[in-house]
């Protein structure tokens, strides 16, 4: 039973107030001055208190004082005639649940008690209510998903229902995760048919906006309107961790709020070069062969995004001045930030977030990361927190205090795999676990999406007899050796480069200043 201190002068008129709580199964202990609310409070335990705020004696205001200093998570719901905005501003600025008007009926006050003292469970148990309705409809989307306009709207209410029984702490998460992993096979299926048309016919009918088209079909128009961009790319950015950061964002911009479909492999090495040539793999590879890392390399796979970006400008012939800076640090946002009056004077400033992609590593690697982040919402939470405490959210702001506006996007998302898949290759095999290219490769074809021919799908062919397989949904490739200890190490870590909702159906979003 939870139990409620009530604080009033005029306490004996409001019995039947106490009589309607009572009833509903409250337990009201009441008292008519601050001064009595304040010893009570110091000798017994209480989940809410009701606190008059024209009290004699000591106010309600200082009552309120005394009681947050000492049990500021008890939550106080302050009632008062006064309507004047001085007093409502302190009473908010003392933290109070809630602030009613007098005269107030029973009612009032149980509506008030259910928001501060019940909200959680009223709240698991109408998410939970209507995720069960919106069950059959949702499976309905998956069994039915005829194009990838079907795909992104389901994925969007997948992650949506995500945000919500997660917030509400609901039961009905164990469905959901069980119908996720339903629509990701599904969409495996899906992309395994239609992929190699995406990209031989790429703007064909029913093929998405892939990474090559990117900068085309996004970048290039607000350049020809004259507007200054910055394209910010924050890697492994999902769109789950997008909805998480938004809030912290929709008081100094609007939004137009988009996705588009990541080539395969969703790796940096692949999906990011091909957002800055504008260019699929085997062509970066073909026409710029200097600007292209091979699998086997040990130069860094990312190391050419700069001149990736000067070669798609000269290739359709546009003059633009631009900058292109990677953060990897606070140290380097704060720099970036006292650069800023210099980055206004570009047509177009990319700035590339390394911060998830770092999480996501030292969340395989460190025990420590992996009980931080040992879910999504858990993961979802440290973006938010990076995001909010660094300076990266300084940018943004300083960007829509000067006009600029923003594109925000990634190269490819992340999924926690659960599953592993076995799979020999060579010494030369690259280490991805999902997704593997080499000669020799043995592997069972009914658990990949494999690739024989790799340039009808624009990547590089290391060898003649090259091949690319790909895990899809939440399985990862491993080894035979050792196979109990790495299928055990990996096992719900999060990975890119294979194929799954959350890896290629990405945000990309247009921020313009308020």
């Amino acid at each position: 039973m939870k139990k409620i201190l009530w604080a009033d002068d005029e306490i004996d008129l409001l019995k039947p107030h106490i009589i309607f709580l009572t009833a509903k199964g409250y337990d009201v202990a009441t008292c008519n001055s601050g001064a009595d609310a304040i010893q009570l409070v110091a000798e017994e335990a209480f989940d809410l208190i009701i606190l008059d705020g024209n009290m004699p004696g000591i106010s309600g205001l200082d009552t309120l004082r005394h009681i947050k200093a000492s049990h500021p998570h008890i939550p106080v719901v302050m009632i008062t005639k006064s309507e004047e905005e001085d007093i409502m501003d302190q009473a908010v600025g003392s933290k109070i649940a809630d602030y009613l008007i007098k005269p107030v009926n029973p009612k009032q006050i149980l509506s008030s008690i259910k928001k501060n003292l019940h909200s959680d469970e009223l709240v698991s148990e109408k998410a939970g209510t209507d995720y069960r309705q919106d069950f059959a409809r949702i499976s309905s989307m998956i069994n039915s998903a005829a194009d990838i306009s079907h795909w992104m709207d389901l994925y969007r209410q997948l992650v949506q229902w995500e945000l919500d029984l997660s917030a509400a702490d609901s039961p009905m998460e164990e469905l959901l995760s069980m119908q996720r992993t339903e629509a990701e096979a599904a969409f495996a299926k899906y992309v395994s048919r239609n992929y190699e048309s995406w990209v031989t016919r790429p703007g064909g009918e029913g093929a998405p906006l892939l990474s090559p088209g990117v900068f085309k079909e996004r970048v290039f128009p607000l350049l020809d309107a004259g507007e200054n961009v910055f394209f910010i790319l924050i890697d492994n950015f999902r769109l789950d961790q997008w909805l998480a950061i938004k809030p912290l964002l929709a008081d100094t911009f609007t939004f137009r709020e988009d996705m588009y479909c990541s080539i395969l492999p969703t790796a940096t090495q692949y999906a990011r070069n091909a957002i800055f040539s504008g260019l699929m793999p085997a062509d970066i590879a073909k026409m710029f062969p200097a600007l292209w890392v091979d699998e086997d390399s040990e130069e860094g796979k990312n190391v050419n995004e700069s001149p990736l970006i000067a070669t798609h400008f000269e290739r359709y012939r546009r003059k633009c001045r631009f900058s292109y800076n990677k953060i990897n640090d606070s140290a380097g946002a704060e720099k970036l930030l006292r650069d800023f009056p210099n980055l206004m004077t570009n047509d177009l400033n990319v700035i590339v977030f390394n911060f998830i992609d770092m999480l996501s590593h030292a969340r395989t690697e460190s025990r420590m990361i992996r009980e931080l982040a040992s879910t999504d919402a858990a993961y979802r939470s440290l973006t938010e927190s990076w995001f909010r405490h660094s300076p990266a959210i300084d940018i943004f702001r300083a960007i829509a205090s000067r006009g600029g506006r923003i594109i925000l996007t990634t190269d490819h998302g992340t999924v926690k795999v659960n599953r592993p898949v076995k799979v020999v290759g060579d010494r030369n095999t690259n280490t991805n676990l999902r997704y593997k290219v080499g000669k020799n490769l043995d592997y069972n074809p009914r658990e990949v999406y494999e690739i024989r021919q790799p340039a009808r799908f624009g990547l590089p062919a290391p060898n003649v007899s090259s091949a690319y397989i790909f895990a899809t949904a939440q399985d990862f490739l491993a080894y035979p050796n050792n196979y109990n200890h790495y299928a055990q190490y990996y096992d719900g870590t999060f990975q890119h480069g294979g194929i799954s909702l959350q890896e290629m159906l990405v945000p990309i979003v247009t921020l313009t200043a308020k």
